[in-house]
């Protein structure tokens, strides 16, 4: 019994340093321009078997179960980060690149990877299948506080939320036709429609459902509904993938109503989603970096045809699924050639990668060796110059300094308030009116203004000047009415 308290004892003490490692990692990634990912699946490959030998780890299905768990809380914390104005003028071309853009890329690799690696046209189609969408973990870590463009961030952010269902559901139908020959393709595309749309209603009503408890529900403590924010997520995932349809594209549609509501403890909910799902990519990448034999993969073999797969991915299959998908779109050349460039692989390829093994496909491992060797040199250089290749095509957005402050709210329990954070723009009727000639809710009182960077503690004379930034506490059942009176234009 000592012996076991022991090797528990050391397992989380070597768990500890891990996540401390990954976490420096993330500092050094951004100075050195290489995606943090990748740092943690060579953290991953240094202490495996294959490394300094600390963990023993080559469980297909328990790598596969972490895979999805993380990727709910990532791509539910993407979908709250979205605004629903700056996806809907882009919502057509993103929403064609997660669909035909995935098949498009799918099969160039799949031509690519039947001649180069000699194996057959299921076979090369599984291949392409797995590594034809963009990663949003990749997607949403590498461009997050980075300067691009306002329509082109949101265009990669908005397919690479919404195209791992297309990748899932092409991975699982070749499968399908691999191990079970009654498939036909009549039944293939009636399944490809009850997925994505279940998935998208079953998002719907959980997404609403959310939405409207969340600020219904009263609860002990403000932690609380950090907590039961992030069961929703879980929820859409499991009761969509339960009557065999998309749970992911039900957690991302999930996340973008909740996200885009009136929502109680937002920064608090949002804060603490962006922290969990660092952890996710953390230990998700850690364990498919451990689930990696280096011996294996860096065989000659691997290494001059994943070279190959992973230059027709990047120069060709990519570009010519953009630009035959938006020939007729608003985007000019220079815009088409970074969507082309920005197309990142990440984690869902890899984890797509051990469906096969768990259907055992033939040859499932040297497909795996053979994706995450794609993925590897596609994110590593791909997205260590995408900050370069913007600059460079003159797509680097306008520059917004944000003053650095912040307020901390202590956890309100039964008061049935809340902290308002309001942005003062020239439109506004407030601006240029002092705080006693305000028609805000008895109950509204404000308690701070961020003003150029500087805390301002407000009086009944204090003028409302543009870019001011209001922290407001008003009880909830006067919100909305609160709102209003911020929202009014003169």
């Amino acid at each position: 019994m000592i012996h076991e308290i022991l090797l528990s004892n050391q397992f989380i003490f070597v768990v500890a340093l891990l996540l401390i490692t990954s976490v420096i990692v993330t500092k050094f990634s951004t100075r050195l321009g290489v995606p943090s990912l990748v740092l943690f699946i060579f953290v991953g490959m240094l202490t495996g078997s294959d490394g300094l030998n600390i963990f023993y780890f080559d469980n297909a299905s328990v790598a596969q179960l972490i895979g999805v768990i993380a990727l709910v809380i990532i791509l539910f914390e993407g979908g709250l980060n979205t605004e629903w104005k700056t996806i809907k003028p882009i919502l057509p071309s993103a929403l064609s690149l997660a669909t035909i853009g995935v098949i498009v890329t799918a099969l160039v690799l799949a031509v690519a990877a039947k001649f180069i690696l000699d194996i057959t046209w299921l076979q090369g189609l599984l291949i392409g299948s797995i590594v034809g969408s963009t990663d949003a973990a990749a997607v949403f870590a590498v461009l997050k506080d980075k300067n691009i463009k306002g329509n082109l961030k949101s265009t990669l952010e908005a397919e690479s939320g919404s195209n791992d269902p297309m990748a899932m559901f092409l991975t699982l139908s070749v499968i399908q036709l691999m191990t079970q020959e009654q498939s036909g393709v009549v039944s293939l595309i009636w399944t490809f429609f009850w997925q994505m749309g279940i998935g998208l209603l079953f998002g719907l009503i959980v997404g609403k459902l959310g939405s409207f408890s969340l600020n219904r529900i009263n609860l002990d403590s403000g932690g609380l509904y950090l907590l039961y924010a992030l069961a929703f997520a879980f929820l859409a995932y499991s009761v969509t993938s339960l009557v065999d349809a998309s749970g992911l594209l039900a957690v991302y549609i999930t996340a973008l109503i909740i996200g885009n509501s009136d929502l109680a403890y937002r920064h608090s909910i949002m804060r603490f989603n962006e922290g969990f799902s660092w952890m996710a990519q953390i230990i998700m990448f850690l364990i498919l970096g451990l689930f990696v034999f280096p011996s294996q993969l860096f065989q000659w073999q691997y290494v001059f045809n994943g070279l190959l797969i992973s230059a027709i991915l990047i120069f060709i299959a990519r570009p010519a699924a953009v630009f035959f998908i938006l020939m007729k779109s608003q985007y000019n050349v220079k815009e088409k050639c970074f969507l082309s460039w920005a197309g990142l692989r990440g984690a869902v390829p890899i984890v797509l990668a051990i469906f096969p093994m768990l259907a055992d496909v033939k040859d499932s491992q040297v497909m795996f060796n053979m994706v995450f060797f794609v993925v590897l040199t596609s994110t590593l250089v791909q997205g260590s110059t995408i900050t370069y290749l913007a600059a460079k095509l003159g797509l680097e957005g306008e520059a917004r300094e944000k003053p650095a402050h912040s307020l901390e709210l202590i956890s309100m329990g039964k008061t049935n308030s809340e902290m308002i954070e309001y942005d003062v723009t020239e439109k506004n009727i407030i601006n240029g009116k002092s705080l006693e000639e305000l028609a805000f809710p008895d109950s509204a009182l404000v308690n701070a203004i961020i003003r150029d960077g500087e805390v301002v503690t407000p009086n009944g004379q204090t003028v409302i000047k543009e870019d001011d930034v209001l922290y407001i506490l008003v009880s909830r059942k006067h919100k909305k009415q609160l709102i209003s009176a911020l929202k009014a234009e003169a």
